[in-house]
């Protein structure tokens, strides 16, 4: 399975889109929080992929979940942040969130919202402070271009925070016992694909997994 991330924009909601070879005729879409989860068959594509996606995302976009308020005191450590480490952009909201299983956190750099996983209240302050200071950098550089990683190293503790939330995020997988699982959309909430002519099902929720620690930029 492949997996694509893509920002926000002024036309689309942020989304991941995934591509299975399991998937021969079917495609859907659903909502993980304000990310929009779009499944698809490996073998759309071009043109016709992109078209869609852009259906998906009309379809889903009546069922699309209220914005999450943003906490008071997670803004207002973000801002503090962003001051102490001279990083020259400010975040418009900051929550914690529910829906980030595989992810610590993300950003959209659009709208300048910044969504931190739930599974960090709990951690030391200065692990979160770096998650945030790394999403802060994201709102200026979207990618992880050495231009990124100059605001991201302000913090100075930025290495050991990644060292932690690998063993923190490995000792919550055995606690748990997740599997991995992504596609659970397989058996319903699908839009069939069929010499051309497609069938909508009701939508499902759907299992959110992507890749690890500080390899979300996102």
């Amino acid at each position: 399975m492949k997996v694509e991330h893509r920002d926000e924009t002024a036309f689309s909601p942020e989304m991941e889109i995934r591509t299975s070879t399991k998937r021969k005729k079917t495609a859907t879409a659903w909502w993980e929080g304000t990310t929009l989860i779009v499944a698809l068959p490996s073998h759309v594509k071009g043109k016709e992929r992109e078209e869609l996606v852009t259906w998906l995302i009309e379809r889903s976009s009546k069922r699309r979940p209220a914005l999450r308020a943003s906490d008071p005191e997670l803004l207002e450590r973000a801002v503090a942040l962003s001051k102490k480490y001279r990083l020259e952009r400010v975040p418009t909201s900051v929550s914690f969130v529910t829906t980030q299983r595989r992810r610590w956190g993300s950003c959209s750099s659009d709208s300048g919202s910044i969504r931190i996983s739930d599974r960090l209240r709990h951690v030391p302050g200065w692990v979160l402070d770096a998650v945030l200071v790394h999403e802060l950098a994201h709102l200026r550089f979207p990618d992880h271009s050495s231009d990124f990683h100059e605001l991201a190293n302000r913090h100075p503790q930025q290495g050991e925070a990644s060292h932690y939330l690998d063993g923190y995020q490995l000792g919550l997988e055995l606690g748990s016992g997740e599997s991995g699982s992504d596609e659970r959309a397989d058996e319903e909430g699908e839009t069939v694909i069929d010499e051309g002519v497609e069938t909508e099902t009701p939508e499902t929720l759907g299992v959110f997994t992507t890749q690890k620690l500080f390899e979300f930029g996102s």
